[in-house]
């Protein structure tokens, strides 16, 4: 049984399990939309393996962080990256 723990996404805790990655914890959480594209589109996991890009998201205010290859950590602060601007203040 692995060990769990919670980490916030937009201020809401996420629930995640050791080893999990940051887009499957939020994607098991039912958070499909992890930014905002420039035209205002919603964006989400879609490759799973760092290669698309699509899944970028803020972490620990680092923009741009693709969260389908970063380890969820205990107390790790996620937030919706909006267009390609630096990540706001959570």
């Amino acid at each position: 049984m692995s060990t769990r723990f919670e980490f916030s996404f937009e201020g809401k805790p996420i629930t995640a399990h050791e080893g999990q990655s940051v887009a499957a914890a939020l994607l098991d959480a039912g958070e499909r939309c992890l930014r905002i594209d420039e035209a205002g589109n919603a964006k989400g996991a879609v490759c799973g393996i760092g290669v698309c890009w699509e899944c970028r998201c803020c972490i620990d205010g680092v923009p741009d962080t693709r969260a389908c290859v970063t380890e969820a950590r205990q107390g790790m602060i996620v937030c919706r990256q909006h267009g390609l601007g630096p990540c706001a203040d959570p």
